[in-house]
């Protein structure tokens, strides 16, 4: 095994400059005991991927004071879908295993071509990994494109359980509804699938080209943004709570819960998820509100590190596993064009090794 491997990394400055095709030490072998290696075949992008490229303080002078380690080069993306090259003997995987999967530090990354992943004793997952066996109909890139934004679905889905279906009023089906604000994005069409797996109603919301689409994932309501006047829709529907997976505000408080992945800021290039809490005075004030009982109950949420949910993929059909588009591993860098550009519909992914 080559003594280096190849790996996409960024020290500082942000999105794009700071992003470079470097040469690293590979992963020492044999690995510990809970540990793998898997050669990546192919990986996602998500826009969290430059989102954490962008966070200031990668350079600030108090903190890289504190931790020297801040500037160097550090790792991108976090989805996978590989081979196990090297297996720890309590890591519950054997060479020549096809996996898939997330891993996931502040400071490592999946775009490279050795992946060192701690998954705990037999298998079972960490607070920030989780490996399974692919399954052999799915190719290497629907692998890659589902754990990230499966888990995130997955988490929301669970936020809304205690809340969909306990009222029935004028209008309400009795297996309860809910709505899924930007239904056609990569996280959004899970929650959509998700949703209606448990019997719910699904009003989701797309621009019209995306529109069958999303009713081809169990939305029964589509609402086309571009056109419709949102708010008005969500409100006429009566929900029972809201998955909200683009941003901003203009639909809380509409329905009893309401559960945000990304809060109120509406850029793509900027954290979205539970840390805004510590920015946001508002979203906080909303959040207490709800707690104590004054309000509509909302949160703000991050995905779920956990082992279950990802299973749950397995029942996933391979058809409903959308690739907006696949990219060579030099091409990592008009991979995250594509996926800036908001209109990809799927996930981007980059190829790593055949």
């Amino acid at each position: 095994m080559s003594s280096t491997i190849r790996a996409w990394t960024f020290t500082h400055g942000g999105y794009p400059s700071s992003i470079s095709l470097a040469t690293l030490p590979s992963p020492t072998s044999p690995p510990n005991p809970t540990t793998i290696h898997i050669r990546p075949h192919a990986i996602a992008l998500n826009p969290v991927d430059i989102q954490l490229i962008n966070l200031p303080f990668w350079s600030m002078p108090l903190l890289t004071r504190v931790f020297p380690a801040l500037p160097a080069p550090k790792g991108i993306a976090a989805d996978l879908a590989g081979t196990v090259v090297a297996a720890g003997n309590n890591s519950g995987f054997a060479v020549g295993d096809s996996v898939f999967g997330i891993a996931f530090t502040p400071t490592t990354g999946t775009a490279q071509e050795l992946v060192e992943v701690d998954v705990g004793e037999g298998g079972k997952g960490t607070a920030s990994a989780v490996i399974l066996k692919k399954p052999e109909e799915w190719s290497w890139e629907q692998g890659a494109g589902l754990p990230l934004v499966w888990l995130t679905a997955r988490k929301c889905v669970k936020e809304v359980e205690g809340w969909v279906g306990k009222k029935s009023g004028k209008g309400k089906s009795d297996e309860g509804r809910v709505v899924v604000l930007g239904g056609s994005s990569a996280t959004g069409m899970y929650a959509v699938w998700l949703a209606r797996k448990r019997g719910w109603s699904v009003l989701a919301t797309c621009s019209g080209r995306n529109a069958e689409f999303v009713r081809g994932m169990g939305a029964e309501v589509v609402v086309d943004y571009t056109v419709e006047k949102v708010p008005e829709e969500v409100r006429r529907w009566g929900p029972d709570a809201v998955i909200d997976c683009v941003g901003g505000t203009e639909c809380v408080g509409i329905a009893n819960r309401y559960v945000t992945i990304v809060g109120d800021k509406t850029s793509r290039l900027t954290m979205g998820g539970a840390a805004l809490y510590l920015t946001s005075p508002t979203m906080y004030l909303r959040w207490a509100l709800g707690k104590a009982g004054l309000g509509s109950s909302y949160d703000c949420v991050n995905l779920e590190f956990n082992k279950e949910f990802l299973e749950e993929a397995l029942t996933l059909p391979k058809d409903k596993i959308a690739i907006d588009s696949v990219w060579e591993f030099e091409q990592l860098m008009e991979a995250f064009e594509r996926l800036n550009t908001g209109r990809a519909r799927g996930k981007v992914i980059v190829k790593v090794a055949e």
